[in-house]
């Protein structure tokens, strides 16, 4: 008897352990998933931008109003982290018309370009990207259609349609690589309040194979919902997870193996629980040039929240045609999950669809972000642009001449003429690529690059900024419309007669919440420091060098140059040829600086010793500075590029008449804009409320405000209203 006691116990003990064991087995895997799931997100996060324009439909000539939002995908909140929009407009072969780099603060930046007075009518494209988005393009950029028309021109209107495919060429990514016939189907139900229901059904042979052991991993956008261990009884595995811990948005539900292995998948759509209602109040009609008050309500609890976010507004006439794209609708899906279904979404109004309409989209889909095979990879994933926090990188190859194959591990340089050097370096990589940073501000910089080694032939391509990754789209003639909206005649005519009246909606540069940065002499005080106005003026460079620099001599050695710097160490004579600069370029010649007219020279600067900055070393410096300080004393060395290069544009602010006064109510000038008026930073006052003003036109139509915006809470303001001018 006591014998079986004591073997009941040491089952009951190994049960015990084996359960533990097993436990922990489980634990482990949990937190293997989360862990890998987590540092992902970290080493590969996914931007959003939307860009609210003005309208959608323009005439050649006009400007072209806009506001960037930057929103990171995990968080859904403003990203703060890119500091740079790379902003497009493409025609319908996809070939840019306007390029322009936005700066962006707290992840937000007016913008505005003047659509060519040329352009034949037709369907164009604007797109807007960060430079960490050209990792994932085509299809990780903000992208929207718009009609523009050309009254003088008689040609048919071209319309372009997205086909969905790159023109990226190159092996593609495939989705998530899931087993195929893993014996594994998942069923999902969305119960409203009671949750979301899953069913997963399993053949005897995985049951056999994995003894009744799944795990399930459920994430929106980035947020972990649920991860856990599920064991499967009688080929069915069912249970219900509560409302409250899902996250609103497209849910990807994985399941996993018992060894971590991906086998099938499924993406529902969980709708939102509470929404702000934002509306807007302002009178249903009005008169020619009175006054418009809007003002925003129901703002409780995110008015705080928007000193630091930002909501643009737009007003222009009603047309009949469909709404222009919201800030909600677009972040359903982003561009998570490709332009296909976002502009199919978009088209659909997926905020007015139910539930299962959203999910038959997603039937097919899979998210171009959330990767488990790039997840479960042990390598670290490389990526070619960085995230431009405080600098936009300016990148570029070096190549040999002869057979044009990239130069490795070799030095480019870049200096930016002036009294103080400005210098840097970049060592190639094994593709010979090189980039330099470039503070974002609107100052336009003198830019010289030239290589280290001068004497190999040796040639330096600089790299567009943007990319050419296009989706593909065809191009058709609209034959089918004989004659243009009538809109579209009296907006031609309202272009035309403001144009003749000098009438522009250009104000002032917009200030920019940024400012430049103070050049800075990249090797710090000179330990010789020569103004040549403190002495007797000498007739050549050689005397200069003779009679007022100490331990530095310019000498004529046969038919050269050389610049020496001498000293004494230990009683030894120390002798070393320095780096020379002229007005803070790198130069190679000795004689450029001998035949330089002393009366042109402001003064020198000598470093006497060895100096080193980064990696790059100096053996010794001379730098000869120019009254003029901008290296135009010398033709440019043919090693040499220069260039004049703006990180940004300036944005110039919106203006709209003020008919406040009765001089200006009665001029016989006429109004006829076509936009009434454009704000990309409505912001509350000092009482907490949000209002707009302007004038009403000449023209007597229907009118749209549109009000798009984003808290930095990640509330989303997105709301219209319509009035009459009679």
């Amino acid at each position: 008897m006591r014998s079986k006691i004591i073997t009941a116990i040491i089952l009951i003990i190994h049960s015990l352990l084996c359960l533990n064991l097993y436990s922990q087995e489980q634990g482990q895997m949990i937190k293997y998933l989360k862990v890998k799931f987590q540092s992902y997100l970290e080493t590969v996060p996914w931007e959003e931008i939307f860009v609210h324009s003005d309208r959608e439909d323009y005439i050649a000539g006009e400007d072209l109003w806009f506001n960037l939002y930057l929103i990171d995908r995990q968080s859904l909140k403003p990203s703060s982290k890119s500091k740079l929009v790379y902003f497009e407009l493409l025609n319908f072969e996809n070939r840019p018309v306007v390029q322009k780099r936005i700066s962006m603060n707290n992840g937000f930046g007016p913008g505005q370009i003047q659509l060519p007075d040329t352009l034949s009518s037709g369907t164009y494209t604007i797109r807007a990207y960060t430079n960490w988005m050209k990792n994932f393009l085509p299809d990780n950029c903000f992208s929207k259609d718009i009609k523009v028309f050309n009254a003088l021109n008689n040609s048919k209107f071209k319309r372009k349609s997205i086909t969905g495919k790159s023109e990226k060429k190159g092996k593609t990514d495939s989705s998530n690589f899931l087993k195929k016939g893993s014996g594994i189907s998942l069923v999902t139900k969305y119960l409203g309040s009671a949750g979301l229901e899953i069913k997963i059904t399993a053949d005897e042979r995985f049951n056999s194979e994995s003894n009744n052991l799944i795990y399930l991993f459920i994430q929106t956008h980035g947020i972990i919902d649920h991860v856990s261990a599920q064991m499967i009884k009688g080929n069915i595995a069912r249970l219900t997870i509560p409302v409250d811990s899902l996250t609103e948005g497209v849910t990807q539900i994985t399941v996993f193996d018992s060894k971590g292995q991906p086998l099938c998948e499924k993406y529902t759509y969980i709708p939102g629980r509470k929404r702000k209602n934002v509306s807007l109040s302002c009178s249903d009609s009005y008169g020619t040039r009175e006054k418009v008050t809007i003002n925003l309500d129901s703002l409780n609890g995110i008015v705080n929240s928007l000193y630091t976010g930002n909501l643009s507004i737009s007003v222009k006439p009603l047309v009949n045609e469909m709404h222009s794209t919201d800030l909600n609708d677009y972040l359903i899906f982003g561009t998570e999950f490709g332009q296909n279904i976002l502009n199919k979404s978009l088209e659909e109004k997926t905020d007015n669809t139910t539930i299962e309409g959203i999910d038959s989209l997603l039937e097919n889909a899979a998210s171009k972000w959330i990767i488990w095979a790039k997840i479960l990879s042990d390598s670290v994933p490389h990526f070619k642009y960085q995230v431009e926090k405080e600098d936009h990188f300016l990148s570029g190859k070096l190549i040999e001449e002869e057979h044009f194959l990239p130069v490795t591990s070799k030095p480019v340089l870049l200096c930016i003429p002036g009294k103080k050097a400005e210098f840097q370096y970049y060592e190639t990589n094994n593709e010979g690529n090189f980039k330099f940073n470039i503070h974002i501000d609107d100052d336009i910089k003198d830019l010289i690059i030239m290589p280290h080694d001068i004497n190999k032939k040796q040639r330096i391509i600089l790299e567009s900024s943007f990319p050419d990754q296009f989706m593909k789209s065809e191009i058709s003639v609209d034959s089918s419309r004989k004659s243009n909206p009538k809109y579209l005649a009296d907006w031609c005519v309202n272009y035309q007669v403001n144009k003749i009246y000098g009438a522009s909606s250009e104000g002032s540069p917009v200030k920019q919440a940024y400012s430049p940065i103070k050049p800075v002499r990249f090797y710090g005080k000179p330990d010789i420091e020569l103004i040549l106005a403190d002495y007797v003026s000498l007739p050549e460079m050689e005397e200069v060098f003779f009679e007022l620099l100490p331990h530095v001599s310019l000498k004529k050695k046969s038919a050269n140059y050389e610049i020496l710097i001498t000293d004494r160490i230990d009683d030894k004579r120390s002798e070393l040829t320095p780096d020379l600069f002229l007005d803070g370029v790198k130069i190679k010649d000795p004689a450029i600086i001998a035949e330089l007219d002393p009366i042109t020279v402001e003064k020198i600067e000598v470093i006497k010793e060895k100096y080193v900055t980064g990696n790059y070393f100096f053996p010794g410096i001379v730098n000869v500075i120019t009254k003029a300080a901008d290296f135009n004393s010398i033709p440019l060395p043919e090693y040499m590029i220069r260039l004049s290069y703006r990180a940004i544009e300036p944005v110039l602010s919106f203006v709209s008449p003020d008919y406040s006064t009765a001089v200006m109510k009665d001029n016989t000038i006429p109004d006829f804009r076509n936009t009434i008026y454009w704000n990309p930073s409505l912001k509350p006052d000092m009482e907490g409320k949000v209002m707009a003003e302007f004038w009403t036109s000449d023209v007597v139509a229907s009118y749209e405000i549109n009000v798009q915006g984003i808290s930095s809470a990640g509330e989303i303001i997105s709301t219209r209203k319509l009035f009459t001018v009679k």
